[in-house]
């Protein structure tokens, strides 16, 4: 009759860490860790395909002591194939009377209660556990998991065994128990090779759960060597500054949990060769707290922007961009400029690369056959148009065939679709798009679907950049966390952020929080008080799910026949066009 034992005591509910944890109890030290090592016997490689379990054996330990043992053959209600019977010992007679997978599991699942389990190759032995927890209609405890397989391969090399099998790995930290595919003493071998390893990786610093369970080779002992730099570092939101011997900013990052973030550089979860670069010539790590993630995000941006650190790869140069910019003169023009001036000119963008800019430059003329030559006309009229007045691409003011009233109403319609509706150069384009198509000119009409669609972007960035820049004041709020986070933005830009404190007068403090919010002079033409991508950063959080308009100072709104609705439509056939299969040649 099969048997299930166990010889240990109850864990007090006070040593469970899976009940409330907070961020200072991150980074559990692995002596206060209790691990149930499990180990389990069945009829085949998948419960999925009807394979059963024949055996479980688990030991649970906590600091190197063993605490208990529990083990039981089941019955699979099914045969037991004659190659799995040589390979385990488990012959049907012997799971006879053994007890069903109903009653096992549920005995198992009260044993490993509050433990991390532990199995070598865990997404078959875990596997098989949930598969019938979920048959039986059993809430799956929320385990944390640590395969002994996976940790072996980041640990042992090569030289010291040619595979990382439990029988191999035994063998070479000397396991008191040799493995015979039975599940019990399987699981005894596995917490002395969990132990060996253990042993080995303290050598190296690492001393808790969250460093073990994401170990990797790859971190260097010189970036070991630097973890006392994040000791200092609070368990709060902000950002971080990693600065050389000379003061000089490395990488600049958020998290929100600073001390947990920057922890994680010298030890295992942070893999990319550059960063480990960017360590071995970190001196200090700087930390500022921030009242919310967004003021967070904002201080980053605006610290890359300062600093241009050379480990950071996004937001170095806020200032490279370009714009389209259709010039205020008798005959307007468009063009190309990188920085915009409060000069009454109407704006486009930014666009991160000169490329779109051009493509947007490209779908305005194609709709709106003002000039495109530069500088001032002559004084005197040319005797012949130029070559695009002939090709029908230019109303020609040079040679005095179109009036000054009929090119400001062409340019009014030009700018009307850049402030308020694109539909005159959607419908233009689209047509033109049609007749190349049913030309079977595709990649024609392609340049033109290009060309339309970087106009559209660059217009619905620069409406809703525009809206929020010309806000004197806004202020918003959401509960986070439990917490009611506020934000005021003055004319795009992030002036003060809070959490209003527990039993405070909300009215009161939010007034309080105005009262010491940054004073913001607006930006030129559309260009807010901020960079275009930490306003689009406020913007983001601003249309996020909960957020409320505690008090607005003007008008936040953009068009609604605004270019985003139309570039609604060319997002959805971009993402459709990219989970298209091409068909097999």
């Amino acid at each position: 009759m099969s048997q299930t034992s166990s010889t240990a005591a109850a864990v007090a509910p006070d040593q469970r860490w899976e009940s409330q944890r907070s961020f200072d109890d991150l980074g559990r030290p692995l002596r206060d860790v209790t691990f149930c090592v499990v180990d389990l016997e069945t009829t085949g490689g998948s419960a999925v395909a009807g394979s059963m379990i024949t055996e479980v054996g688990a030991v649970k330990v906590r600091g190197g002591e063993v605490l208990g043992e529990f083990q039981t053959l089941v019955n699979p209600s099914a045969a037991i194939p004659p190659f799995i019977a040589v390979l385990t010992g488990i012959t049907d007679r012997m799971v006879a009377d053994a007890p069903p997978i109903e009653q096992v599991l549920p005995q198992f699942l009260e044993f490993a209660a509050g433990c991390v389990l532990v199995a070598h190759n865990a997404p078959f032995d875990v596997g098989f556990l949930r598969h019938f927890a979920t048959e039986q209609g059993r809430p799956w405890p929320r385990f944390e998991v640590l395969d002994t397989a996976v940790l072996a391969r980041r640990v042992v090399t090569r030289d010291e065994t040619p595979n990382c099998k439990l029988a191999s790995l035994a063998r070479l930290f000397g396991s008191t128990t040799v493995p015979n595919h039975r599940a019990l003493e399987d699981a005894r071998a596995t917490v002395d090779v969990l132990h060996a390893m253990i042993g080995r990786l303290g050598n190296l610093g690492v001393h808790t759960l969250e460093e073990l369970q994401t170990f990797t080779s790859r971190v260097t002992q010189a970036q070991r060597r630097k973890r006392h730099l994040a000791e200092h570092l609070p368990h709060e939101p902000g950002v971080y500054l990693f600065r050389d011997a000379a003061g000089r900013a490395l990488y600049v990052g958020t998290s929100k949990d600073l001390r947990q973030r920057v922890r994680g550089y010298f030890t295992a979860s942070e893999t990319r060769s550059r960063m480990g670069q960017m360590v071995t010539l970190a001196s200090h790590v700087e930390g500022i707290v921030c009242a919310t993630t967004l003021e967070a995000g904002v201080r980053e941006l605006r610290l890359i922007a300062e600093h241009k650190p050379k480990f950071n790869r996004r937001s170095r140069f806020p200032e490279r961009v370009h714009w389209v910019k259709l010039t205020s003169e008798p005959w307007p023009r468009l063009a190309l400029v990188r920085r915009v001036i409060d000069d009454g000119a109407d704006y486009l963008g930014p666009y991160a690369s000169r490329t779109s800019a051009e493509h947007a430059v490209a779908a305005l003329h194609e709709s709106f056959p003002i000039r495109q030559c530069g500088g001032r006309l002559p004084r005197t009229p040319a005797l012949t148009p130029c070559a695009l007045a002939e090709m029908g691409r230019c109303v020609s003011p040079c040679d005095a065939s179109v009036s000054a009233e009929d090119y400001d109403r062409l340019v009014g319609r030009l700018r009307h679709s850049l402030d308020s509706s694109p539909a005159d150069v959607v419908r233009t384009l689209r047509s033109r798009m049609d007749a190349l198509a049913g030309s079977e000119r595709f990649e024609e009409a392609a340049r033109i679907r290009d060309r339309l669609s970087a106009l559209l972007r660059g217009a619905a960035r620069t409406q809703r950049l525009r809206a929020l820049s010309r806000c004197p004041e806004l202020v918003a709020a959401r509960k986070e966390d439990g917490r009611w986070v506020v934000h005021v933005i003055r004319h795009g830009r992030l002036a003060a952020a809070g959490v209003i404190p527990p039993g405070a007068d909300a009215t009161l403090w939010v007034l309080g929080l105005q009262a010491v919010a940054e004073t913001v002079v607006p930006g030129p033409g559309p260009l807010p008080a901020a960079t275009a991508e930490e306003v689009e950063l406020v913007l983001r959080w601003l249309e996020s799910d909960g957020v409320r308009l505690v008090h607005v100072d003007g008008e936040w709104s953009c068009p609604l026949a605004g270019a985003a609705g139309h570039l609604a439509v060319h997002d959805a056939v971009e993402a459709s066009r990219r989970t298209l299969a091409a068909f097999d040649s």
